[in-house]
């Protein structure tokens, strides 16, 4: 059987390494990345989607600031562009959950959390390929099992995408007359259950979208975005034998936890921000800013 081995390299020995030490060819498989972009999106006006509590206190009050956002689930869809083969349309739509505080009295303000929905659609190519990709389940006992050990992956490439923590630009609170641009959704039933769970109370229900008694929460926010499309390759690359690292663990045992925070250095980076880059023309004159004498 020995002749069915691929030859990657003309000296394969185990572990990969030829007997003077050399670094052979090796084959693997890996995600190879055919297209992306990045983004500085800023969305303004986005309506949020209240829990009752949040309703009754911005029906009382217009101020409120946001505390905290952070991105509770994404939704990634790929589709071909039509007459442009290898191209596809990459759909995000973000759920942002958003922890708000308003002022209900002089002196006293009320915490509430609310989702915002963001949409955005970007076009990248991604290739083509007409294969059907199938891989074992590594069930060796699922012989006559339904279905069967092995399941086929689609022929479209797989979109990555990497965002920062949204950036919370501004709020406002409209009045009941003020209309309210409808984006993706439009009312509390188009946002998945399993989202709506991440709140602290179930959303109002407003099935028209704007209600004429009650007012409208709206923020800006701020992304920043990678978008990336990858399908799976094949490449040689050199490499070495593994090393076996000489550092031996050291595990950890109870001491004085105040002897071990006073043998920390100070973080005094911490405490001061860091020095502004110097641009090229700065360099030039010697820094600062400043030209030399």
């Amino acid at each position: 059987m020995g002749e069915n081995k691929f030859p990657c390299g003309s000296s394969c020995l185990p572990h990969g390494c030829g007997k003077d030490g050399s670094r052979d060819t090796f084959c693997i498989e890996t995600n190879r990345i055919l297209d992306s972009c990045r983004d500085r999106d800023c969305y303004e006006n986005v309506k949020v989607f209240l829990t009752d509590l949040g309703q009754e206190i911005i029906d009382h009050t217009t101020q409120v600031r946001v505390k905290d956002a952070c991105i509770a689930w994404t939704y990634i869809g790929i589709d071909p562009v039509q007459f442009n083969r290898g191209f596809y349309t990459v759909t995000i739509r973000y759920y942002i959950r958003l922890i708000l505080e308003g002022c209900i009295c002089p002196g006293r303000s009320q915490e509430f959390d609310g989702i915002a929905v963001i949409e955005k659609q970007v076009v990248l190519w991604g290739g083509e390929s007409n294969v059907s990709i199938f891989r074992s389940s590594g069930d060796g006992s699922a012989f006559c099992a339904e279905p069967e050990p092995c399941y086929k992956e689609r022929t479209v490439p797989t979109a990555v995408v990497e965002v920062v923590e949204p950036i919370a630009l501004g709020v406002r609170v409209l009045e009941p007359a003020c209309e309210v641009p409808c984006c993706c959704c439009c009312c509390a039933g188009d946002i998945p259950a399993s989202i709506c769970g991440c709140l602290s109370a179930p959303l109002c229900n407003n099935e028209n979208g704007n209600d004429n008694n009650h007012r409208t929460l709206v923020v800006s926010i701020g992304l920043f975005s990678l978008v990336r499309l990858i399908r799976p390759a094949q490449y040689l690359i050199n490499a070495t034998e593994f090393i076996i690292p000489d550092k031996e663990c050291v595990s950890a045992t109870p001491g004085d936890p105040c002897e071990l925070f006073r043998s920390m250095a100070f973080p005094v980076t911490e405490f001061a921000p860091p020095p502004m880059p110097l641009t090229p023309i700065d360099r030039i004159k010697g820094g600062c800013g400043c030209s030399k004498d």
